[in-house]
């Protein structure tokens, strides 16, 4: 796809970006004047006006993800049995995110019993039927089911898209495998029980050899070693894995595609919201009284820091350090400790608004492929 587009359906995971931006070191140490953290909203509420500026939408949904348990947790009630509780400086954020994203003029969706990827699912599929064209900005590998000939996958990070043909090139199989390719590794970030020792080439082996999961455990006396034992171990979770993996499309929601249209902002109401969180730049913006133009847009949004996920973006950013003359650089850690702290990612910066972060050991929903910890 090109830098500007024919005005597709644009759909957010708002929860996914939401825990993608507080990760970010630089907008870690974001408060307000009471002291208040923002630098998770700041990342979001930029990474939606990049949207809006790229693809221009008319039809728009930010969607979120409910308090509470799903239909998933009745399914299988170790269901993200092992993930932590959202952090304090995390949760304050989400009200206030909440309140910008409507006060921007876009829609807003939060079904509870259900996840955001199944609100995003069903949509994007009535969406497909209509014959309209949709954008998933998001960072969740679990969506490239989702991906046919209307629908297309947006990392706004990352700055990368993901068609059919790029979901093939990616994970070695086909949209339509996604499902039976993730259960058959698991998920170990929402405890989804998958098949050990099996791991994204092996299910992509198996795959494109027998087509489905299906042919696969019919045939499971056929595959060899350790991994057909294990296979053989775990026939019968593989079902239960499986539809804790796919994505519902079939939820049940007040408005369409067609229905959720993007709306003139609440210039007043932003004024007060920024105000109130400390933006102060998009608040000089407002304070103008013009509407910001793209190139005033994009200049705000494209600060030059990227999130280093390739082999070929770090050999980049070595190459630049070793020119500088000088460069800052830091740790992120699991804790303050140093005897107890486990490295999760590294940052380093040139000068002011040009940085990099390399996650390493990153493990939250959306979370996207990283380099190897021990190789960087």
């Amino acid at each position: 796809m090109s830098a500007k587009h024919s005005r597709p359906f644009m759909l957010v995971d708002g929860s996914s970006y939401l825990y993608r931006a507080f990760h970010v070191p630089n907008l870690q140490q974001l408060t307000n004047s009471k002291g208040e953290p923002t630098g998770a909203v700041l990342g979001v509420v930029n990474m939606l006006r990049s949207l809006l500026v790229d693809y221009d939408p008319e039809n728009m949904a930010v969607v979120f993800d409910a308090r509470g348990k799903t239909f998933r947790h009745e399914l299988y009630t170790e269901y993200k049995a092992n993930r932590p509780s959202m952090p304090d400086e995390l949760a304050e954020q989400v009200e206030p995110l909440h309140a910008v994203v409507l006060a921007m003029g876009l829609p807003l969706l939060q079904i509870s019993g259900v996840e955001a990827d199944d609100v995003i699912g069903t949509l994007a599929t009535q969406a497909s039927r209509m014959g309209m064209d949709t954008v998933i900005s998001t960072g969740d590998k679990d969506m490239a089911q989702l991906v046919d000939a209307h629908t297309t996958l947006v990392n706004t990070m990352s700055r990368t898209t993901l068609d059919a043909d790029g979901v093939a090139e990616k994970f070695g199989v086909q949209p339509a495998q996604i499902v039976d390719y993730l259960a058959l590794m698991g998920d170990s970030s929402d405890n989804i029980p998958g098949v050990p020792k099996v791991g994204p080439k092996t299910a992509a082996k198996w795959l494109t050899h027998y087509g489905s999961l299906d042919a696969i455990m019919a045939h499971a006396d056929e595959v060899k070693g350790k991994v057909g034992e294990s296979l053989r171990e775990h026939l019968d979770m593989l079902p239960l894995s499986r539809e804790l993996a796919t994505i519902r499309c079939d939820i049940a929601l007040d408005s369409g595609p067609d229905g959720l249209r993007v709306q003139t902002p609440d210039a007043v109401r932003l004024r007060e919201l920024y105000t109130d969180l400390g933006f102060n730049r998009l608040l000089e913006e407002i304070g103008s009284g013009a509407d910001a133009t793209a190139d005033t847009q994009r200049a705000e949004v494209e600060a030059d820091y990227e999130t280093v996920l390739t082999q070929g973006q770090l050999d980049d950013w070595l190459q630049r350090l070793q020119q500088a003359g000088q460069f800052a650089f830091d740790t992120e850690t699991t804790s303050l400790d140093y005897m107890a702290a486990r490295l999760v990612g590294v940052s380093f910066a040139l000068e002011a608004g040009r940085a990099a972060y390399v996650p390493l050991a990153h493990d939250y929903p959306g979370a996207p492929d990283q380099l190897n910890r021990e190789e960087v």
